[in-house]
């Protein structure tokens, strides 16, 4: 079809409204896929929370601003502003992570209505409101903004899903929970009876929230196709997973949407982020033969008591090594371990890093190990919550990584484990690396931009 404003034939850019919950691992891919969109030819609105305008200009597109969620993270989750509730919730998590991953694991299912559903009525009211102001052709919207989501099912908007993380978090069938990963990495097996209560507690929340989608469509869109099961809800004309096509993910059954696999969200250069930087990377390869990019996430880099391991395992191990840690608000607490093999930094341009390093430790998170396969960069996961399991197994099933438990980590174990990443890259990365290489954000734009053309104005 072609896109048409004013009259029938007559050609124009589609507009295309982006919209991010307020979290940077998500807005910062989401503004890059923006960007992407853009230059294929849509006219494009960045939508989300004020302090995330810098993103939109970086991708040259224009910024709209729409919180959904009273969740935020700028980049650090404890130093950014949020509510009392918020924040003790997030302070609850941190501390489940240190009892294993099943704790972690239920905690986030305790949390999930509070940090995925908190205001379905209110958002549905800032999404009309955005709609009636810009009048997008298409969205695209982040599969965990839930109520967003639902916002575009009950308005009767196209849009497109963006899935931020690993595949699963689309429920593939009936027998599928949101919260309970698909599959474990090698080096952690929780007991079935702490995966049977896991398994309850994700039933109880599929209900939950099945139950509260109901209700706001009945309120909200009475006469429109009832939205169904919550976690499944989804574009039904193309989902777009920010992850590579492994051949042994789950089977998606057959339906009218298009199920896309983008590799990595990753722009093709990242510009340099200053001489200070620059000279941190010349001073460390000056003295060091390696250098070790650690990372846990905006999130886990709370967890200063694995950072701490981590740099002492390699210090200790590995000689001819420097590292560059990225600690978040534990910066201050883990100073003692600076000098001139360590660098630490509340936050790092990680993406620039990754070009410059010979190795990364991270937790499994969807950016870090999507932008490593892109950079080709060995490296070793610990994962602790959310679908970082699947993630870490997939990465150890393609032979992209090396997986251990967090929890319990020893100097020795990690030093070695890193020593081991350096001495012999994985060898599925060269391979996936170039399975990845040709796709990316413009292929994925691309994609979509196919989609929207050929879906007609009624559909």
């Amino acid at each position: 079809m072609k896109f048409s404003r004013h009259g029938a034939g007559e050609s124009r850019r589609p507009r295309v409204a982006v919209i991010s919950p307020p979290f940077l691992s998500h807005a910062q891919p989401m503004s890059v896929l923006a960007g992407a969109l853009a230059r294929a030819g849509a006219e494009v609105h960045f939508a989300s929370a004020p302090s995330f305008a810098p993103l939109a200009e970086t991708a040259a597109v224009r910024f709209v601003p729409l919180t959904v969620t009273r969740n935020a993270n700028s980049g650090v989750a404890r130093n950014t502003p949020q509510g009392v509730r918020e924040a003790r919730r997030l302070e609850e998590f941190l501390a489940a992570t240190r009892n294993g991953p099943v704790a972690a694991l239920l905690t986030q299912a305790r949390h999930r209505g509070d940090d995925m559903l908190a205001d379905p009525d209110r958002v549905l009211a800032e999404v009309r409101a955005l709609h009636t102001r810009l009048a997008p052709d298409w969205y695209v919207v982040d599969q965990l903004s839930y109520a967003v989501t639902l916002a575009l099912h009950c308005l009767g908007l196209r849009y497109t899903t963006f899935c931020p993380g690993h595949p699963t978090y689309v429920p593939h069938s009936p027998d599928a929970l949101f919260g309970v990963p698909y599959a474990w990495p090698r080096a952690i097996r929780p007991d079935e009876e702490d995966l049977a209560a896991l398994r309850r507690a994700a039933r109880a929340n599929d209900a939950s929230f099945t139950q509260r989608f109901a209700a706001v469509a009945r309120a909200h869109a009475p006469l429109a196709k009832a939205p169904g099961r919550a976690f499944a809800l989804a574009s039904r004309h193309a989902v777009l997973f920010n992850y590579p096509p492994f051949p042994w993910l789950p089977e998606r059954p057959s339906c009218d949407a298009r199920f896309l696999y983008g590799g990595h969200c990753s722009p093709a250069e990242e510009p340099s982020p200053g001489e200070a930087w620059e000279g941190v990377v010349r001073r460390l390869r000056a003295r060091c033969g390696r250098l070790v990019l650690i990372a846990l996430g905006t999130f886990l880099s709370a967890r200063d008591d694995v950072l701490a391991v981590l740099v002492r395992g390699v210090l200790s191990q590995i000689p001819d090594c420097a590292v560059v840690v990225a600690a978040g608000d534990r910066a201050p607490a883990l100073s003692a371990l600076a000098g001139p093999r360590v660098h630490i930094a509340d936050v790092v341009p990680q993406r620039w890093l990754l070009r410059r390093v010979d190795a990364m430790v991270h937790h499994g998170g969807n950016n870090s190990f999507t932008e490593c396969l892109a950079s080709a960069t060995p490296a070793l996961i610990l994962p602790f919550s959310s679908d970082q399991f699947s993630i870490a197994h997939d990465a150890e099933r393609a032979g992209l990584a090396t997986c251990l438990d967090p929890s319990g980590l020893s100097h020795s174990a990690a030093g070695a484990a890193v020593r081991h990443v350096l001495a012999d890259s994985p060898e599925g990365l060269r391979r996936w690396t170039r399975a990845v290489r040709h796709r990316g954000p413009d292929w994925s734009a691309r994609e979509l931009m196919r989609t929207m053309a050929a879906v007609s104005p009624g559909r």
